[in-house]
């Protein structure tokens, strides 16, 4: 296979799994939100935390798949919350690995940037701690080659899909996405957008009127 079918191979692999098992506990939707600007900066992110997540990964598989999942969540809450401002800040992962250290990122993500309380904090953390699990199961039983391209293609696809899923369960909300949507279109395709959305709205009306006529 050619390296861009490998990872869409793992990637997936990966989110399918993590989207059923997110799904059972009620923390995404079935039609998960988009996000642009989340997406965008993986390359830096991902980029970013290679190092150190390849470093815990000899010992600490399932932290290196966690680890990104928080990163994702804490993207997300900053885009929900001051994207103009956090959008300035030149490395987003180092700022908040450094914040008191790689060991402790997770604390000070759930504690600081999600702020959240000591029952939704040890709930999260069990939430977080079964995903880098199962990634990491899925990964293993690839039977991947250590140290192999593909192997690396695998991981690196496992930590994209737990980026984004931690954006998607805990901090990107459908309105949010809805406004970044709306803003994108410029004003004539706006115009565009809720003429159709108009359209569609008076025929679910005129059906559901149809449908009790009978």
């Amino acid at each position: 296979m050619e390296r861009k079918e490998l990872i869409e191979k793992y990637e997936s692999i990966f989110k399918e799994d993590l989207k059923t098992y997110l799904l059972s506990i009620k923390e995404v939707d079935d039609h998960l939100p988009e996000a642009p600007d989340i997406e965008e900066l993986w390359a830096k992110i991902g980029e970013s935390y290679l190092n150190d997540g390849m470093r815990e990964f000899t010992n600490y598989p399932s932290v290196a798949f966690g680890w990104i999942m928080y990163v994702g969540m804490a993207i997300a809450k900053y885009w929900d919350e001051d994207w103009e401002l956090y959008n300035k800040v030149e490395d987003l992962y180092v700022y908040l690995r450094d914040k008191i250290d790689f060991d402790h990122m997770d604390d000070y993500i759930r504690e600081k940037v999600l702020l959240l309380s000591a029952e939704d904090a040890r709930k999260l953390q069990n939430i977080v701690a079964e995903c880098g699990e199962r990634t990491w199961g899925k990964y293993r039983h690839q039977n991947l080659q250590p140290s192999s391209t593909e192997a690396f293609y695998a991981f690196v696809a496992g930590l994209h899909q737990m980026y984004l899923m931690g954006a998607q369960a805990h901090g990107v909300s459908h309105d949010k996405a809805l406004t970044y949507l709306l803003s994108s279109l410029g004003e004539e395709r706006l115009i565009y957008f809720y003429k159709y959305l108009s359209r569609i709205l008076h025929f679910i009306k005129n059906s559901e009127l149809l449908d009790k006529s009978f």
